[in-house]
Parts: structure tokens; sequence; C-alpha cells
């Protein structure tokens, strides 16, 4: 079954097309996940994806939920850790990493997932994993 999944914390495939202009946001039809455990467990139970849109800033865990206030007790999860596990996946499972995009507007979280997926691809070209 072939799909399309955006992981955001807080925005929707339209907002992401407000900013990006990219087409593919008004376009497509997407499923949507929310954060790492969402992410992991969409993939695990529905299979890879044709295309991934990533944020990198997930908000949904760095605040305590009674306070309200910033904690450092949780442990703060991002669009690269999200990239490394499917990376991990596709490993596990021989599989070229799926088409994607990064929508985050996080300048260098954006450079960090395009340098790992691209490290991962080319050691894929050249045969090491």
């Amino acid at each position: 079954m072939s799909y399309n999944l955006f992981l955001d914390d807080i925005r929707v495939p339209s907002t992401a097309y407000v900013y990006t202009e990219n087409q593919i946001y008004h376009d497509w039809e997407w499923r949507i996940v929310r954060n790492y455990d969402e992410f992991v467990a969409h993939i695990n139970e529905h299979g890879l994806p044709d295309f991934v849109s990533f944020d990198h800033d997930l908000a949904d865990i760095k605040y305590d939920p009674l306070t309200q206030r910033e904690s450092f007790e949780y442990h703060e999860t991002h669009g690269l850790d999200c990239v490394k596990w499917l990376v991990d996946y596709c490993i596990d499972n021989d599989l070229d990493f799926p088409d994607y995009e990064v929508h985050s507007q996080n300048p260098v979280g954006m450079d960090n997932i395009h340098g790992y997926v691209k490290s991962f691809r080319s050691a894929r070209e050249r045969g090491i994993v």
C-alpha cells in the first residue's frame, strides 16, 4: 500500500505549502504523525512510505505536561531521530530510503537531515550498508 507520511508536531501539509510553495503539500494525500513514537509505530504497522516530509523540531515533549514549563526530565526527539531510525529500518529490511522533503523552518536541523540521508544513500550506493 503506497502512502505519503507527514511528520510535524503541530502543522498540517497545507501549512507547509504556505511557506515552502511546494505543490506536493497542496495536491497530495498525507498521513500525519506528530512525534517519534507515532512515526515509528506507523511505519512498523504500515510499512515504508513512498514519500516522507520531515519537520525537525518536534516540541510535543519538551515541556512538562503539568507545569507547561521547559523540562529537562524528558528526552526530546527531533525529526533527525526519526531519520536515523528510518535509516536503520531500511538497513534491517534491505530497503532504499524513500523520497523525502524537509519542511522544517530550522535551517540547521534541515541541513542535518539532508546530510544524514545523503550519507546513507552514498554508503548504500558504494555497497557499505
